[in-house]
């Protein structure tokens, strides 16, 4: 997208009128992402976790960009994010993380879907459902390594190894765990994790394994099994806390411009009255809040300033409250040509990213993109 008349990211040309907010979606830095992860994958199978309708982008959208690429297995988390993957997908491999729903085998069956079996109350119903059906069909196991979450925990794997007409019902396509800590590259609950992923499977069948989430696959070959399974690194999120994060921007955010103006010092901004202008200022409002998916929590309050937004090369910080649909920012020091009414301010993108706007909320990059609201208008690029 070309640099529009008022020095903005975003042009006017080709977006409707109506547009208040706009995210780009540049699919080809998604695909370099899953090139780059499935590099590091090396023999292993690189999946793509497109749940939470692909962390908040886009399901059918993200689905296509990496199947381009080569991507052919998919995580979900919910079975209608399973039936609108199938719709798009009709030859990829879908795993529904959320498990057996109790009576809901049919659907899973119906739409080849394949259930992430996390007890052993799941493992029965989908050995029962596929006796009666006279078919075997693919299911995964998850083992609980100690997040505590979803998954058998060991217990329950012993049960089911010691009734092994359960596991010869269906096929047994995947084994798999989740690490709690996979952000953190020298927490020892990795390891710890790893070794009991290793003592617990081999008391199943043989089987492909996986334990990789985005921070898993850079932990090492150790990690990687027969197929990773990333996430937040697809759409250029930190995948660890240490170090550069190496993944392309993906999501970029712009909002335009409502009003442009002066405010003398001494004035409060927003609601609240959390910022008051210590010197004459102009403010712009912006089409972007809370509803939009820009946490509440980036408020700018007097002595300290939100995130910096983007007009052209000069950045805008948030002053004042973040409401639902508003944004205030601090533009006295940007020439009066490139703020006007109309004109686009970044506000997430390369200089100010997900990452950067998450650790000033306190909270992480999935949130924020999940929440990004349906009411922006959406472009995908690439």
């Amino acid at each position: 997208m070309k640099t529009g008349v008022h020095g903005n990211l975003v042009s006017p040309a080709g977006i409707p009128p109506d547009a208040r907010a706009v995210l780009r979606i540049d699919l080809a830095a998604l695909r370099a992402n899953w090139a780059a992860l499935n590099k590091l994958s090396g023999k292993s199978e690189c999946a793509g976790v497109i749940k939470a309708d692909a962390y908040g982008i886009g399901l059918e959208q993200i689905a296509h960009a990496l199947t381009r690429e080569g991507c052919r297995t998919f995580f979900v988390a919910t079975l209608d994010e399973g039936r609108r993957a199938r719709a798009v997908q009709p030859g990829a491999t879908i795993y529904v993380l959320d498990g057996l729903l109790p009576g809901a085998e049919e659907h899973y069956a119906g739409f080849s879907l394949r259930p992430i079996l996390g007890s052993l109350a799941e493992v029965r119903e989908w050995s029962a459902f596929n006796r009666g059906k006279g078919r075997r069909l693919p299911a995964a196991i998850h083992i609980d390594t100690g997040i505590n979450r979803l998954g058998m925990p060991p217990a329950e794997v012993e049960a089911v190894a010691a009734s092994p007409e359960l596991l010869k019902a269906f096929q047994v396509a995947l084994v798999m765990s989740h690490l709690a800590c996979a952000d953190e590259q020298t927490n020892p609950m990795n390891a710890a994790q790893r070794a009991l992923f290793d003592t617990l499977r081999a008391r199943l069948p043989p089987a492909p394994a996986s334990l990789a989430n985005s921070g898993g696959t850079f932990l090492g070959p150790d990690y990687h099994y027969d197929l990773v399974r990333p996430g937040i690194a697809l759409y250029g999120g930190r995948a660890f806390e240490d170090g550069p994060n190496p993944m392309r921007t993906v999501v970029r955010l712009a909002a335009r411009i409502l009003q442009v103006r002066d405010v003398p010092a001494g004035n409060v901004i927003g609601y609240g009255a959390t910022f008051r202008t210590a010197r004459d200022s102009r403010i712009a409002t912006i089409a972007c809040g809370y509803a939009d998916g820009f946490l509440r929590a980036l408020t700018g309050s007097e002595g300290k300033p939100g995130p910096a937004g983007y007009i052209g090369e000069h950045p805008v910080p948030v002053v004042g409250r973040v409401s639902m649909d508003l944004i205030t920012l601090d533009v006295s020091d940007v020439p009066a040509d490139l703020v006007q009414r109309g004109g686009w301010v970044e506000v997430m993108g390369d200089r100010v990213t997900v990452d950067d706007l998450t650790d000033r909320a306190g909270t992480i990059g999935y949130e924020l993109l999940t929440r990004l609201g349906r009411r922006v208008h959406r472009i995908y690029e690439g």
